[in-house]
């Protein structure tokens, strides 16, 4: 499985919701809390970017050479409808200054020292610590996520469905009425089956983990091949 920090640094470098929350901006609208931009640095910062006049903005301009906390929140929900739609959480939270220079004019970057971690997701709840943050790889589906379960969903639907058999009879139903593909990594795809009044997830592993779109081809063709036969 993605360590919690792989999965964080997914999660930052994916195109999930994010909002910045600094003291005094609580009451601001959420969409002037959002980022126009984000990226992570080589030291492991994140870089944010926002109009010159947004409350985060002014919150930095104003602390100066104080230190401003602050926490940046991603929200990842999942590309097809689904029950329970939201897929993970997570909070990175450090300190705030801004980086002049380093936008357009009419936009300010602002820099967040990362001091905290943590993300609550499909695979648990877990700690970050930065130094790992730093390192970790994000993973090579990220870019392509979203389109990738589209795609399975409403040009793969039947075969997604099938997939079920290779379940037995351990999900307890007889049948299962709806298969909709809910996570999809270098490690493997996760579906979200409904039936009987029931929802539950099932994780399909792939045989070795799959490097880009090319390997996840190759991957998906062999648990099709293996749950139609």
């Amino acid at each position: 499985m993605p360590s919690a920090a792989e999965r964080t640094r997914t999660l930052v470098q994916s195109t999930c919701s994010a909002v910045l929350l600094v003291p005094g901006s609580v009451r601001a609208p959420q969409d002037l809390l959002m980022p126009l931009a984000r990226e992570i640095t080589p030291e492991g910062d994140i870089h944010l970017l926002f109009p010159a006049d947004a409350p985060p903005v002014r919150a930095a301009t104003h602390a100066q050479a104080d230190e401003l906390s602050a926490v940046l929140e991603l929200t990842d929900v999942a590309p097809v409808a689904v029950p329970q739609r939201i897929r993970g959480r997570a909070w990175l939270s450090g300190w705030l200054t801004r980086v002049p220079a380093q936008a357009e004019p009419g936009r300010m970057m602002l820099r967040l020292e990362i001091g905290e971690i943590s993300v609550d997701d499909l695979w648990g709840s877990d700690r970050v610590e930065p130094e790992a943050f730093t390192t970790a790889p994000a993973d090579p589906l990220v870019e392509h996520e979203a389109e990738l379960l589209q795609h399975l969903h409403s040009a793969h639907g039947d075969q997604v469905q099938l997939l079920g058999s290779l379940l037995g009879t351990r999900v307890g139903l007889t049948r299962t009425e709806r298969a909709v593909p809910l996570a999809l990594d270098r490690f493997g795809l996760r579906i979200r089956f409904t039936g009987e009044g029931q929802c539950f997830d099932a994780r399909f592993d792939f045989p070795e983990p799959v490097r880009d779109v090319t390997d996840l081809r190759r991957a998906m063709h062999q648990l099709f091949t293996a749950a139609a036969s």
